[in-house]
């Protein structure tokens, strides 16, 4: 998949939060074979060493272009340190991918903890690494990228994982706030723009598995996908998966929207005195996942 963003160029500087697994490593791959600068931000050592022999092996000039730096994204400092140690390599930052997160499950009533590190890791760390480096992309006048990791779990909410969703739910307001900024700033050549993953083969989702479930898409799929929806200019990408097309997303999505406008209970989807009316609406919306599982929407 060619890319043809202003941003992704040869030479262009691109930092992946997240970036040592899953999608965040696919991009990191993709983005390094075409010339990019890459820096992945991540935690463990042993899981960044790999990571970053395997980025390199894929660029015509080996580990030069190629740095990682162990970040926790829950702490301004180290996404200070991180932007620091970026601009003291290449001089810049281009392209920004928000895409660190962790899923480690939740209640209503969890402990406090748990709440806490999955705001702080999931929407704080987007919020704030967005305020660290984009000031700076906006500074240089010149064409930047900025992609945050979504989730279907934050549009329509399955019940099960309140934090997770809870997380997402504010990353997708918070991320169509920076577009709508970025769209009135005179002059800039910035974009930002939602990924919005269906459900994946990850770390985050492998859930013990070794083999990738026939549902699943792998992370290289997703970058395709990715890439090909930011050629198109599209601000939500919105990936299907190899269970769930987009015409059944958009049904949900747009069941979801309709408890308010309609003025049913909320997450009607679930509840038994609509879950008829749901199943004429999007035939196969639940696709045999069981009534309150995570598996319903991922991402």
């Amino acid at each position: 998949m060619s890319m043809t963003h202003p941003a992704l160029v040869p030479g262009s500087v691109a930092v992946i939060t997240g970036g040592a697994s899953g999608i965040g490593l696919a991009a990191a791959k993709r983005f390094a074979a075409t010339g990019m600068c890459v820096c992945i931000a991540d935690m463990g050592a042993g899981r960044m060493d790999k990571a970053l022999r395997d980025i390199a092996e894929v660029t015509d000039s080996g580990a030069d272009r190629v740095l990682g730096m162990e970040t926790d994204v829950s702490r301004p400092e180290d996404l200070a340190r991180l932007h620091q140690g970026v601009r003291s390599r290449w001089g810049r930052v281009d392209v920004l991918m928000n895409n660190a997160g962790i899923q480690p499950g939740s209640s209503l009533f969890d402990q406090q903890g748990t709440w806490d590190r999955v705001l702080a890791v999931n929407l704080g760390g987007a919020v704030q690494g967005t305020r660290e480096f984009v000031p700076a992309m906006l500074a240089a006048g010149k064409p930047g990228l900025v992609i945050n990791t979504g989730s279907k779990q934050g549009i329509t909410t399955p019940p099960g994982d309140p934090a997770y969703n809870v997380s997402k739910a504010g990353l997708k307001v918070f991320t169509e706030a920076l577009q709508h900024e970025l769209r009135n700033t005179p002059g800039c050549q910035v974009t930002a723009h939602l990924l919005i993953p269906g459900f994946v083969f990850t770390e985050l989702t492998a859930q013990g598995r070794s083999e990738k479930p026939p549902a699943a898409w792998t992370p290289e799929q997703t970058v395709d996908f990715m890439l090909e929806r930011l050629n198109a200019g599209d601000f939500y990408i919105l990936c299907p998966d190899n269970d769930v097309p987009r015409a059944l997303d958009e049904r949900r999505i747009l069941w979801a929207a309709a408890d308010l406008v309609e003025n049913r209970p909320p997450l009607s989807r679930w509840h038994p005195d609509y879950a008829p009316a749901f199943a004429q609406f999007a035939p196969g919306g639940l696709m045999g996942h069981g009534i309150a599982t995570n598996r319903v929407e991922k991402g």
